[in-house]
């Protein structure tokens, strides 16, 4: 981070960017982890050559990532969402589930697949599908795990979206889904 002042005595603050466009301090969806907050950018020597490098931290998974800014776009690392698009992923959610009548199995590959995509609203069908009220059967372990999982990872970039703690985002999902 630089600061400048300027003749009139008013210090400007420019937050230091990557060449993507990246700052430190920047929510971020990597794909296969969820919503991470970019700590630095760094510039580190591996193999006798100079990387610049995004440090994500995870903080729920105490995790750190660091991801080569020229490695950013291919790994799938993007913003958060827009307000539009989390819209467009809660009205997925409320809408009817569809679950398909195949091995088990194979639909926990297709809804793994999904989760990993890191799209708000293929995560939003798998939390609608694996969703049970009271009137249903009971869900295997492996289905409430994968339930879970996906719920944590749509409630996380909607609590960053909309600037509310997670738990108070779990909280709107599933009145939503009880709702539906």
């Amino acid at each position: 981070m630089s600061v400048t002042k300027s003749k009139t005595g008013i210090k400007k603050v420019a937050r230091e960017t990557d060449d993507v466009g990246y700052a430190a301090g920047d929510h971020v969806v990597y794909p296969t982890h969820g919503v991470g907050k970019i700590g630095s950018i760094e510039t580190q020597e591996i193999v006798g050559q100079k990387l610049r490098l995004l440090v994500i931290q995870f903080d729920k998974d105490r995790m750190t990532l660091r991801v080569p800014v020229s490695k950013a776009k291919s790994s799938g690392l993007r913003r958060l969402c827009t307000r539009k698009e989390m819209q467009a992923a809660l009205v997925t959610l409320k809408g009817r589930s569809r679950i398909k009548r195949t091995m088990w199995s194979r639909r926990a590959q297709e809804y793994e697949a999904k989760i990993n995509s890191g799209d708000p609203r293929s995560i939003a069908e798998v939390v609608r599908d694996l969703y049970r009220n009271a009137g249903q059967p009971d869900q295997s372990f492996s289905e409430r795990q994968m339930y879970q999982a996906a719920l944590d990872r749509l409630a996380r970039e909607f609590a960053a979206v909309e600037r509310i703690p997670e738990d108070i985002a779990t909280q709107r999902l599933e009145a939503m889904l009880k709702a539906a």
